[in-house]
């Protein structure tokens, strides 16, 4: 892979069009457009919840501890152990719940909109698998960039973008998911960063780039995230484990260990702030690696000052036991250090008595665009994302044709006589009861989306309403409303309903009425949940609940109770003036004859307060046929 064909040269404006504020200090020396991140006594604590019921207790665990640093325009890399922190530090621009300190943007408080206008490429590749690489893009220009922008000028920007991350071959190339084959790994990786370098951001956030690369395309990717940086972005990630290559393109490097800070600045005089403090690096060993065995503890690496017997018992001493130990003594070695006092002599510069200020304006996610304008370009791509997978659709369909023909068989053609009455109700509930279960698939809607949605909502791409709605239509035609369509065409005529044109419409739309009520039920319970299994589970149970057979009011819990009751006032709209019995009872039958007629009466009645119908309702006469 030819490193000239990721030659970055986006031009990067002098004014802030970023929303970021100019430097407020004569001693910052940025690139044009640059942006300088300073973060000053940084703790994350977040709530750890355990046990079940009543023994569930919360727990407050602390992430971070008093953190301070300088992002300057260029390479910033933070590394450390798993679980050291890393991640938690670009908590602040993900979610400020948990978060105390200050974070300024040139040495000013963060502005409202510094979620929109900074980029943020999460660890796992989220971007709309159906789609091409270019539709992605266009996805990401059409709500990030102002309106004023025409599309010719937005194009222009894609084009671009596209060309200066060498993704010009793979343009039109649908990004794929696990059905569908598409780009490579790192080809991948390059969309996630190009739908973030759409809005021009001064300071780019990324969690783990390399993570799932194989070592030469991790490379490339980080040659590239070099490139950009020279251009004057401020370029922020946490990485685990580089190799060398990838390692030696660092400008700064942070090296956190649970929670603490172990250094923090020029990457290339990390190995001699260690090196002072008594631990070498030995020769021809790979410096990420040799940072991260110290301060594991690993006995690999050479310890200069381990002489007494006690550091060597430590050395033989369980990771647990003597981990804490020797994060505590490096995080006040550093405390100690020349690193330490120069930045925060350069932190006081850069705050500038800011620090006092409150910079709480930030949580407010400000939109570019409107609403409708968000919500048309969500249903677009919700509908081509259905084109482009049309599986599921097509299983609903087939379903549905399925259901309807077994249904029309074993109801094929009811008769008027008691039996048939007792067979219509229970048609009439089984034909709404299926439309409740069928529209369960709703639930995968929001569950395998949810990590998209909440990436590109903490971006400020939409609003929550109009992805909602954006879905909701999107689910309800082609997954709710033809199916209930084509459900009601097969059924109606096999069961041998009324041949009259309006009790078929009342029919159709109220199977389609049941079927948005329990899609918006779906999406409503999937919104609060990660996993399909437990959002199905829940949506079953719901649906028992709500069935309406064996409550007393069940048109007060949900719309099977009213759609039950529609569909039967429908059937059996019947004259009072007739009794049940046909006209052979009333010429004067025997009483046998008599006597098996009384109990479907019965039933009917039953069947009639079971589901709550009008009290108007009569039971099927002579002029009560389904007419």
């Amino acid at each position: 892979m030819s490193s000239s064909s990721y030659q970055v040269s986006i031009p990067m404006t002098k004014r802030n069009t970023n929303g970021f504020p100019e430097s407020t200090s004569n001693d910052l020396k940025t690139s044009a457009g640059g942006a300088v991140l300073s973060f000053h006594n940084i703790c994350y604590r977040v709530k750890v919840k355990s046990g079940f019921l009543l023994c569930r207790k919360t727990v407050e665990k602390e992430i971070l501890t008093n953190i301070n640093g300088i992002m300057k325009p260029g390479l910033n890399a933070i590394l450390g152990p798993t679980g050291g922190g890393k991640s938690s530090v670009l908590a602040a621009r993900k979610d400020p719940h948990g978060l105390s300190g200050d974070v300024l943007i040139n040495g000013a408080p963060r502005p409202a909109n510094f979620k929109c206008n900074s980029g943020y490429v999460v660890q796992d590749d989220v971007v709309m698998g159906t789609l091409t690489v270019r539709e992605n893009l266009q996805f990401s220009a059409a709500l990030r960039l102002p309106t004023t922008m025409t599309n010719q000028e937005k194009n222009e920007r894609i084009n671009m973008v596209i060309q200066e991350l060498g993704l010009d071959k793979v343009a039109d190339s649908k990004v794929g998911t696990q059905f569908i084959r598409g780009v490579s790994g790192g080809e991948r990786k390059r969309t996630s960063i190009a739908m973030e370098l759409i809005t021009d951001p001064s300071i780019l956030f990324l969690d783990e780039p390399t993570t799932g690369l194989d070592s030469s395309t991790a490379n490339a990717v980080l040659l590239l995230l070099k490139r950009m940086s020279k251009q004057g972005r401020t370029i922020i990630f946490s990485i685990h484990q580089p190799r060398y290559s990838i390692f030696k393109l660092f400008d700064s490097l942070t090296l956190l260990a649970s929670g603490k800070l172990m250094f923090h600045g020029p990457a290339q005089e990390a190995l001699g702030y260690f090196a002072s403090v008594g631990y070498h690096c030995e020769p021809y060993n790979n410096p990420a690696d040799f940072f991260l065995d110290i301060i594991n503890g690993d006995s690999s690496a050479v310890v200069m000052n381990r002489e007494d017997k006690d550091d060597e018992a430590k050395g033989t001493a369980e990771p647990s036991e003597k981990d804490a130990p020797l994060i505590e003594k490096f995080a006040e070695f550093y405390t100690n250090s020349s690193f330490f006092k120069d930045t925060k002599v350069e932190l006081d510069q850069f705050s500038g008595g800011q620090k006092k200020k409150k910079s709480l304006a930030y949580k407010e996610v400000t939109y570019t665009t409107s609403f409708c304008h968000q919500l048309r370009w969500i249903s677009r791509r919700s509908f081509k994302n259905l084109l482009g997978n049309p599986q599921a659709s097509i299983a609903q369909i087939i379903v549905t044709i399925i259901l309807g023909l077994v249904i029309g068989a074993i109801f094929y053609d009811l008769k008027d006589d008691p039996s048939g009455i007792q067979n219509r109700a229970g048609v009439l509930f089984f034909l709404t009861t299926n439309q409740c279960f069928t529209s369960v698939s709703a639930v995968e809607l929001l569950v395998v989306e949810k990590k998209l949605f909440i990436h590109e909502y903490i971006s400020g791409y939409y609003r929550v309403s109009s992805y909602f709605f954006g879905k909701l239509l999107s689910d309800l035609l082609p997954m709710r409303m033809l199916p209930s369509i084509i459900f009601t065409c097969i059924t109606y005529f096999l069961l041998g309903l009324k041949p009259v044109v309006e009790s078929f419409f009342i029919m159709m739309f109220t199977l389609m009425m049941v079927a948005y009520s329990s899609s918006s039920m779906a999406l409503a319970i999937a919104a609060g949940q990660s996993v399909v299994s437990i959002a199905t589970l829940l949506m079953t149970i719901s649906f028992v609940f709500m069935m309406g057979c064996w409550i007393s009011k069940p048109s007060c819990l949900g719309s099977r109770g009213y759609s039950i009751s529609a569909f039967l006032d429908t059937a059996f709209r019947l004259c009072d003036t007739m009794n049940f019995w046909d006209s052979t009872s009333a010429r004067g039958s025997t009483s046998q004859e008599s006597q098996q007629t009384v109990p479907v009466a019965s039933q009917y009645v039953l069947a009639k307060n079971i589901w709550k119908t009008r009290a108007s309702v009569s039971p099927l006469g002579a002029c009560g046929r389904i007419t």
